[in-house]
């Protein structure tokens, strides 16, 4: 079995909440995941760091930070799901790595990436930096399209949750 097959495996094993299981399938393929995240491939790489949400592995969050650094744009984009994964029970995450997240969605050259950094910011806590962010994008004409939809989509669901505090 592949880090890849695993990681599928554990994703399957954490929607069902088979928790016991996942834990234990965790412990197997944590070596081979930290030597992924290490590669100097970054389609090892990039597998790894989508692994990394897949087994819900939150204590790897720092690796996932490293990821959104990477000079890849798939390994980017691999720690930007993971990341989308792991915040969706636990919005901290997103607030530790909001810096990052910020940076990528102004100045990733690739259009993908700055959307997938968007929508990861839905999961987290609405804060006034971020509303500000995702409105000058909205706006924007010159930006992408796709990224301008996406940031209007995020800015309008982080507003209702403003309103329901």
């Amino acid at each position: 079995m592949t880090l890849a097959e695993a990681a599928a495996q554990a994703d399957e094993l954490a929607q069902r909440g088979a928790e016991r299981e996942l834990s234990t399938l965790r412990a197997q393929w944590e070596d081979e995941l930290e030597g992924a995240v290490r590669s100097s491939d970054f389609r090892e790489r990039a597998v790894g760091y989508k692994a990394i949400g897949q087994f819900r592995f939150r204590q790897k969050l720092e690796l996932v930070g490293r990821g959104l650094d990477d000079e890849s744009p798939a390994c980017r984009g691999s720690a930007l799901i993971s990341l989308e994964l792991l915040s969706r029970d636990h919005p901290g995450a997103i607030n530790s790595l909001r810096p990052a997240l910020h940076r990528l969605i102004d100045a990733d050259p690739q259009n993908a990436v700055r959307r997938l950094a968007i929508v990861c910011l839905r999961n987290g806590p609405p804060r006034a930096d971020t509303l500000g962010i995702l409105a000058g994008i909205a706006e924007d004409e010159e930006q992408d399209k796709d990224v301008r939809g996406a940031a209007a989509q995020v800015l309008a669901l982080l507003k209702k949750k403003t309103d329901r505090r």
